[in-house]
């Protein structure tokens, strides 16, 4: 029998952030947390919350009285409060605003990427925001989670874009420290696993598609060239030579261009050449690869991203009947939507009794710390 999703009725309260903050919580949330976001309501609720999250840069919490060990873990000794930052918080940048660039650049992870011979190119906001901030800051969340149940009681959880993208960086940078010959350690874009080897690329297609090639083994490499109708006897040596690989590239580039993406498609599709077609996002609408959760829990998998019938969908699709549509496209949520609603189901509060709603903005009546206090939750 399936089980609830992991999370359910672990309740977060959200500070307003850019990006990171919020897919932390929206891992949370697709675990089965509920959250809302506020701040002068804040120590009204803490009592009642499970989890905090602040994306705020260093000290602004102590600014505002709500440090987290002299404050809020009084308020609540039960409570995370996860706090997630770009840079670390001691430090010469600690005071700094920034981006993702900043963050993956001071990480030592930015100068890694990109083409050989050229600047370290920034891949979007993805591995300093979403996978080294709000993928940690939930990791985070999790194992203070895990400890509580073993202890009873909560802590503050540290997070930041720097460690965490360095972090993700283990492989190559241990590989480097340690010499470890091809894998990485001969420059940006001159090794394996960069871009460097040409039977670990991409290719443009006749029509302008691109195919991505991760023919690494022998016996993957093997029926990669098979399927690519190439003569290994024109590289010149071993591909695995170093001296073979522009001309390598230079043969697959051509061959590539000589059939359109959906042809090569029909050649490799099933093979174990390790050649896959470079999916748009456009393309994955529609294109039959729904949504999914992160991870598929077979007792208890988190809630679906698409609709769809609420039992008897594949575990990895997740429990419940989804949002509407396909899970791509999304409204977002509005800071404090569905605050009304959350405020009945967590506390009991009720319009007119507990709070008035002016301004847009919720107005504790009586708040109980302190009198009143008007929060656009």
């Amino acid at each position: 029998m399936t089980q609830p999703p992991p999370l359910t009725g672990i309740r977060v309260l959200e500070f307003a952030g850019l990006a990171p903050a919020p897919f932390a919580g929206l891992l949370l949330a697709d675990y089965g947390a509920t959250r809302p976001a506020a701040l002068a309501l804040l120590k009204a609720l803490i009592p009642h919350v499970d989890v905090l999250l602040d994306p705020f840069r260093p000290g602004v919490l102590e600014r505002l009285g709500l440090s987290p060990e002299t404050v809020l873990l009084k308020l609540n000794p039960r409570l995370i409060v996860a706090r997630m930052t770009g840079f670390r918080r001691e430090g010469k940048y600690a005071g700094m605003a920034g981006h993702d660039i900043n963050y993956i650049g001071v990480s030592g992870v930015l100068d890694l990427l990109g083409r050989r011979g050229q600047k370290p190119h920034a891949p979007g906001n993805l591995l300093g925001d979403f996978a080294g901030g709000g993928g940690v800051c939930f990791m985070g969340i999790l194992l203070a989670l895990v400890e509580r149940g073993r202890a009873g009681r909560g802590q503050v959880v540290e997070a930041n874009m720097v460690d965490g993208s360095s972090y993700m960086g283990s492989f190559p940078r241990l590989a480097v420290m340690r010499g470890a010959g091809g894998s990485w350690g001969k420059g940006r874009g001159g090794n394996v696993l960069d871009g460097g080897a040409p039977y670990y690329d991409t290719y443009e297609t006749g029509d302008g598609g691109f195919m991505a090639v991760g023919a690494l083994e022998p016996q993957f490499f093997a029926e990669f060239v098979s399927g690519l109708g190439v003569d290994t006897g024109l590289f010149g040596g071993d591909r695995l030579d170093k001296g073979t690989w522009e001309t390598q590239r230079r043969i697959y580039t051509v061959r590539f261009k000589e059939k359109t993406r959906r042809q090569w498609e029909d050649v490799f599709d099933g093979t174990d050449a390790c050649c896959t077609p470079v999916l748009s996002l456009a393309e994955l609408e529609g294109g039959g690869f729904d949504q999914r959760p992160v991870v598929g829990l077979q007792g208890s998998p988190g809630f679906a991203v698409q609709e769809g019938e609420a039992e008897g969908r594949p575990v990895a699709e997740g429990q419940g009947i989804g949002v509407e549509g396909s899970g791509w496209r999304s409204a977002g949520l509005r800071p404090g939507e569905g605050g009304e609603e959350v405020l009945a189901q967590w506390m009991g509060w009720r319009r007119g009794g507990q709070y008035e709603v002016r301004e847009g903005g919720l107005e504790l009546v009586d708040s109980g710390v302190g009198g009143r206090a008007k929060s656009k939750l």
